[in-house]
């Protein structure tokens, strides 16, 4: 995912965080924004319970991964994504699979309003 497709700052975070909407499952936590941009910016928060920083940083990487086949990057929002600790029970192509529709949900919910 390439770095102009990613939200950085902190105050950007709690931006979409508090001012965004939100859908969930058990493994995901996906807020979303009307962005400033034409294309699509993601953010993806690992918290300290899903393990120590070399298992979060691999969950981020991960999900970079999954974000990358799914998303086409053009709807222009932001996103936040919050990684849940059910994501630590389930195999890559079943969290791969919930991301999928997750961002389906949000992506096609869009598009109809």
């Amino acid at each position: 995912m390439k770095k102009a497709y990613r939200v950085k700052k902190n105050e950007e975070f709690q931006k979409i965080l508090t001012e965004g909407k939100r859908v969930a499952n058990r493994r995901f936590a996906l807020y979303y924004h009307p962005a400033a941009f034409d294309h699509d910016r993601i953010g993806i928060s690992a918290g300290r319970k899903l393990g120590n920083a070399v298992v979060r940083n691999r969950v981020k990487r991960q999900v970079r991964m999954m974000l990358q086949e799914i998303c086409d990057f053009r709807s222009g929002y932001d996103y936040i994504l919050i990684v849940r600790q059910g994501y630590m029970s389930a195999d890559y192509a079943t969290n791969k699979n919930d991301l999928s529709v997750l961002y389906n949900s949000v992506y096609n919910n869009m598009r109809t309003n």
